[in-house]
């Protein structure tokens, strides 16, 4: 495919996303029903989605509206290269006078849904402005080095033999930020052996901050895909325990486990398991600190969806609180930026909870290289 041709394809996409249809099944089905395109293909028209995804306000506006074509050729005018749209062979027509565009205005610019603009600026404080800066651009892959089967050094030079090259990160010991020939990390070798896993650096720093001991029976109550469960059984020789409300999302961790070279127990009912030492609720939420890799959820979230992800964040730790032994650890994480689902929610908590107290409280933003994330650590006094 031209460049040209692969910006009318994205923008055939785009037009899907704009109705409805969620992004990744607009792509699937491009990809599908266009066998011509090979790999490069795919990766670029996918590539153009999601960075016009993240930047939607601002690329609208410099485009000449919230159309695919609109999207796309605000996003080419920023780089120079609306001559690509040539209205020759496979490329999108050239523009006219509708296309006419005008510059985004100062808020347009950060690509912030509107009616999120005043809790984003009062939760982040003078932050706010470069934070929304550094969600307009792709996250970066990284890499969590397995302990368990090798170390830092030895994990960058398995990745380098095959080619991809990565370099450590400072938001945790284990990270990596691969820098060349991410998109072959899946069918290398060292992910393959469970060597490395895929894994954000702040997801990483959230679990290096857990209490972790050797010979703790430790929940995972909101394991997901197992990501920060493995990241625990790497940390320290636990007993742990994993459970999902939906247990089709755990349904590859017995997988990955036994790839890692760890053992984990996929459990339905954490109650009758209890006392932990340590519970992990790494809860339901908007998923702010993660719209770089997820820019579709931030024009999808509503104030009615984040009034039912509180209520739901609110009763999981409701729920959780008993079933810890003694002075357990009680450890509540969010990928969001907001307050409300922060601080905001742990201070709520200690309000119903006599007895309780927050020993410490990490937040990270994209402004240090990982996604948003926050993470309280409880404790009954």
């Amino acid at each position: 495919m031209t460049p040209s041709a692969r910006l009318a394809a994205a923008i055939g996409v785009l037009d899907r996303v704009l109705t409805g249809e969620p992004a990744e099944k607009a792509l699937t089905n491009w990809g599908r029903a266009s066998r011509f395109a090979g790999s490069g293909d795919r990766a670029a028209v996918r590539d153009l989605v999601y960075d016009a995804l993240r930047q939607r306000v601002s690329a609208a506006a410099l485009g000449g509206g919230l159309t695919g074509r609109g999207l796309v050729l605000g996003l080419m005018r920023v780089a120079g290269q609306e001559v690509l749209f040539t209205g020759e062979g496979h490329a999108p027509a050239i523009p006219t006078a509708e296309d006419a565009g005008r510059e985004p205005t100062a808020e347009e610019r950060l690509d912030v849904p509107d009616w999120l603009l005043p809790e984003l600026r009062e939760s982040l404080g003078p932050r706010f402005e470069a934070v929304a800066e550094a969600m307009r651009s792709r996250a970066p892959v990284f890499l969590r080095v397995n302990l368990r089967r090798t170390d830092v050094a030895g994990a960058l030079a398995a990745l380098a033999a095959e080619g991809i090259a990565a370099q450590p990160h400072p938001l945790a010991a284990t990270a990596l930020e691969v820098t060349e020939n991410a998109r072959k990390i899946h069918a290398s070798e060292a992910y393959r052996t469970g060597l490395v896993e895929l894994q954000d650096a702040s997801s990483q720093a959230v679990v290096a901050a857990l209490p972790l001991i050797d010979g703790m029976k430790v929940l995972d109550h909101c394991a997901g895909g197992g990501g920060k469960t493995l990241a625990m059984a790497a940390q320290a020789r636990l007993k742990l325990l994993a459970h999902d409300v939906n247990p089709g999302r755990m349904a590859d961790l017995p997988v990955r486990a036994e790839r890692a070279g760890v053992k984990v127990a996929v459990i339905g009912s954490p109650e009758t398991q209890a006392p932990y030492d340590l519970v992990l609720v790494d809860a339901p939420c908007s998923g702010s600190g993660s719209w770089r890799r997820d820019p579709e959820g931030k024009w999808r979230l509503t104030g009615q969806t984040l009034d039912r992800l509180q209520a739901t964040q609110a009763a999981i730790l409701d729920q959780v609180a008993p079933m810890l032994r003694g002075k357990g650890w009680l450890a509540y994480a969010t990928c969001s930026l907001l307050h409300r689902e922060n601080r905001g929610q742990v201070d709520a908590f200690l309000a119903r909870h006599e007895g309780w107290r927050l020993q410490r409280d990490h937040a990270f933003t994209p402004l240090e290289g990982g996604d948003g994330f926050y993470l309280a650590l409880l404790q009954r006094s």
